[in-house]
């Protein structure tokens, strides 16, 4: 992310009286230089072997979300504190999710398709096709973006079934809410819904998260959508699963590999639509990440714990 100069002046201010150095990202010597005195460091990007070297580093904050790349074993060997800008973005992320839905819904592909050879109904029995009301949503991962999920799809008119890791009090969009540190399985989620959104952070424990198993248990119309990882489904899987017709379409903004090859099959077959890792952004999306880093600073002065902060268990070693 660039900063405009008063985004800079605000976190001058944050961080105030401590010494504060702004650099650009390609300058190497200079962060090299500051990297021998600083304790703390916000990147725009992940942390890499210069910051786990740092003598004095005690807390790294990658202004993003999805801090898979830093959620590495010598970080937490090294002691670092690493937090992220998670949910900085989380309404657009929800409306992503819900632009897929209702786009495999409503076939828009076709429909554009149909508009393009100026055709009039062109796609058969369309008629019959159900709209996202009454239907069951099952979203996978409640954090932040979870959560807006959930909140719209009582808006469409859903039933939503939720999981996430801990354990903890229901959420009032969720009408069922699943949690794997309590011992539910995911199978409730994939047998009922009709929609299923991908919101979970990729760790050793969600690698292929979705693959045979549950595309097979899924209903055959269901969708599958995935906003957070393109590692959490087993692409092969998806692919079989997609031509078998054992389910009925997906929405991919996250590939694996990426960018997605330009031979493969995802991207002709009609049932999928595909964005590329791209969601448009909040208006206040910047102001957003300062004022998490913001509150990060007084908890880290006063030695509570950070927002957003990774723990080992988001461990990632399968790169």
């Amino acid at each position: 992310m660039l900063y405009r100069p008063e985004d800079v002046e605000q976190l001058r201010r944050a961080f105030a009286p401590a010494e504060f150095v702004h650099l650009p990202p390609g300058d190497s010597e200079g962060i090299e230089a500051a990297l021998r005195h600083v304790d703390v460091a916000v990147l725009a990007l992940d942390l890499d072997e210069r910051f786990l070297a740092a003598p004095h580093l005690r807390w790294v904050h990658c202004d993003h979300s999805g801090l898979t790349r830093s959620a590495r074993p010598e970080t937490f060997e090294r002691g670092l504190i690493v937090t992220g800008s998670a949910g900085r973005s989380a309404p657009a992320l929800a409306q992503h999710g819900f632009f897929f839905a209702l786009s495999l819904t409503f076939a828009a592909r076709q429909l554009f398709e149909m508009q393009d050879a100026h055709v009039w109904r062109g796609i058969p029995d369309y008629h019959h096709r159900l709209a996202l009301w009454g239907k069951t949503l099952g979203i996978v991962g409640f954090g932040h973006t979870g959560q807006a999920m959930a909140e719209l799809g009582k808006a469409f008119g859903m039933r939503v079934i939720a999981s996430r890791r801990r354990a903890g009090d229901t959420h009032p969009s969720v009408d069922v809410m699943l949690s794997t540190d309590a011992g539910d399985s995911l199978d409730p989620l994939i047998l009922e819904s009709d929609v299923i959104m991908i919101a979970a952070a990729l760790t050793d424990e969600t690698y292929h998260m979705f693959s045979t198993k549950q595309f097979t248990a899924m209903k055959d119309g269901a969708y599958v959508i995935n906003m957070a990882r393109g590692q959490l489904i087993d692409q092969d899987a998806l692919i079989d699963a997609l031509h078998a017709g054992e389910i009925a379409g997906a929405g991919l903004d996250v590939t694996d590999p990426e960018p997605l090859p330009e031979d493969s099959p995802l991207w002709d077959m009609p049932n999928v639509v595909i964005t590329p890792h791209m969601s448009p952004m909040l208006p206040d999306r910047t102001q957003r990440s300062i004022d998490l880093i913001t509150e990060n600073v007084a908890r880290y002065r006063r030695g509570a714990p950070l927002l957003n902060a990774i723990t080992e268990r988001d461990v990632f070693t399968k790169n």
